[in-house]
């Protein structure tokens, strides 16, 4: 059984920052892609970062320069570093995952999620 467990999110001013962290277990973590996707109050999923295991990440236009995406393959854990935050980064920040490679932005490419870790910057 795949699980997914987000944590490390809290309530912070804007300039902070936070990092958060993925746990990944039951997924052959080597050959997987891992996402950090969040979705704001009344809004839909809007994607923040992905990592295949090439290493390479691709991000979402508003976090560019300011969060970076990691793995550690021998600890099956990614994390996400936040820096500069911002009002409009307020989110429940969701881990996602699939079982081989891919550079997907969309929900529908991940079939397996976690049930999120919040964000809440104030100004």
């Amino acid at each position: 059984q795949v699980q997914l467990v987000e944590s490390g999110g809290g309530s912070v001013q804007a300039g902070d920052s936070l990092r958060l962290s993925c746990a990944v277990s039951g997924l052959r973590f080597g050959g997987s892609t891992i996402a950090w996707f969040r979705q704001g109050p009344g809004k839909e999923h809007e994607f923040v970062a992905t990592i295949p295991y090439t290493n390479k990440p691709t991000y979402g236009d508003p976090v560019k320069g300011r969060f970076t995406i990691s793995r550690d393959n021998a600890k099956n854990t990614v994390s996400l570093q936040m820096n500069n935050l911002r009002p409009e980064d307020t989110a429940l920040y969701l881990c996602a995952a699939r079982g081989d490679y891919t550079l997907g932005t969309r929900t529908g490419e991940y079939g397996f999620w976690g049930k999120g870790t919040q964000v809440t910057v104030s100004s």
